[in-house]
């Protein structure tokens, strides 16, 4: 008994139990990782309280348990409810029960066992990036009718680039094709798939991308749920096509893609059109163009009928002799009233001449009367206005006199009729 306390190192002091527990309990409640941590396991019993739910998740093959407890306010918020026999996974906080000197885990979450975390962050990514627009159809570009260079990035060992090579030439033969290789699986996938689009950017010839892989299980599809991959994806200039050959379900770089299409096939399909197709519709287009054209030759000749034949009715010939002899009447008839006009015009100036004479008083003079002034100008009318010895001026018919007054005369009494 001496010897086995000889060989161990004993402490200065000693610890009482609620001094261990509390030691123990500052331990895993502080640590970073069990303050909040995933845990999976296998429920093997579940109980529901006024508080709570108190169940067990154990480890069956490690043969390991931990209590665990989900308070009433919690259980709402739960994705799925612990029931017993169901593989879950956990997310919750190391909580040290001091009375019972236990530990158990205080659960915020409660997820499916498999895919269940790959999913809930899936949603986390997602919902945070349809939060800044990254998948807004008001953001997608339409894509090229008729391009002149269709750029790929996919893996060269994958059969998509196969499928894709094949799909082009037997659509669209001649076509470049500017193929820029990438890892598409695995932890280096998402940023040799952003360097492989940043090549393509740089090149600054092709017209459309299309990102594509073959088909897979969800683990190895898990590049394309990247957020460097979606953001590259956004911030290309270049319309993106997703070829990505999976139909389950939809991956983040297929939202943000300017157009997804689920196969590598159908992503090269999508790409460029079907030449076939376009010299069937030229011919179409052609056959369409010469019949509306034989019909507009077939409706102006019909017209143009009908305007000669509405041309010989109206006898148009004839209009000019008529509008000729119309203006010749016309003309005679001016003419004829002009004259007529005229000498009546001349008729009336020698009236008016005439009358002019008659009111002439020079020629009243010549048929010998006179015009009397006084010497201040005005004309004598009665011999009132006259006095002896006063001077007059007589105007006759040629020439004047002047006279002065030596006697006034009584006026003659006019003998009766």
């Amino acid at each position: 008994m001496t010897s086995y306390f000889h060989n161990l190192l004993v402490p200065d002091t000693a610890l009482s139990v609620a001094g261990l527990t509390a030691y123990i309990q500052v331990l895993l409640e502080q640590d970073g990782q069990l303050q909040q941590i995933w845990v999976t396991g296998e429920v093997s019993s579940a109980t529901r309280y006024r508080s709570g739910l108190f169940f067990t998740l154990q480890d069956p093959d490690e043969k390991a348990a931990i209590n665990c407890v989900v308070w009433n306010h919690q259980i709402d918020r739960l994705a799925t409810l612990p029931t017993q026999g169901e593989q879950l996974i956990i997310l919750g906080r190391i909580h040290v029960h001091p009375q019972r000197g236990q530990y158990q885990l205080i659960v915020w979450q409660v997820l499916p066992g498999g895919e269940g975390l790959r999913a809930l962050r899936y949603r986390q990514l997602r919902h945070r990036l349809e939060a800044e627009g990254l998948f807004d159809p008001q953001r997608k570009r339409p894509l090229p009718t008729h391009p002149w260079v269709v750029a790929v990035v996919t893996s060269p060992q994958a059969a998509a680039w196969g499928d894709i090579q094949r799909t082009l030439r037997r659509r669209y033969p001649g076509l470049h094709v500017l193929f820029s290789p990438a890892l598409v699986q695995g932890d280096q996938a998402p940023n040799a798939i952003v360097r492989a689009i940043a090549r393509v950017i740089r090149d600054g010839r092709a017209d459309v991308l299309i990102l594509s892989r073959g088909g897979g299980a969800i683990e190895d599809m898990a590049c394309f749920n990247d957020e460097r991959v979606v953001r590259a994806i956004v911030e290309c200039p270049i319309p993106v096509i997703a070829g990505i050959g999976h139909q389950r379900d939809e991956s983040l770089a297929d939202l943000a893609a300017d157009f997804c299409a689920h196969t590598p096939t159908a992503a090269a399909e999508q790409a460029v059109p079907q030449l076939a197709d376009l010299y069937a519709e030229h011919r179409e287009r052609m056959l369409a163009l010469n019949d509306a054209m034989q019909y507009r030759l077939e409706v102006a000749h019909d017209r143009l009928q009908r305007l000669r034949i509405r041309l010989q009715q109206l006898q148009l010939d004839r209009k000019p002799h008529q509008e000729t002899q119309l203006l010749g009447w016309m003309q005679r008839r001016l003419i004829q009233h002009s004259t007529q006009q005229l000498q009546q015009a001349k008729q009336h100036c020698q009236l008016l001449q005439q009358k002019l004479a008659t009111l002439d008083p020079k020629a009243v003079l010549k048929r010998g009367y006179a015009v009397v002034r006084q010497s201040n100008g005005a004309i004598a009318r009665s011999t009132e206005t006259l006095s002896l010895g006063e001077e007059l001026q007589v105007q006759l018919g040629q020439g004047q006199v002047k006279v002065t007054v030596t006697e006034i005369l009584a006026e003659q009494p006019q003998a009766s009729k």
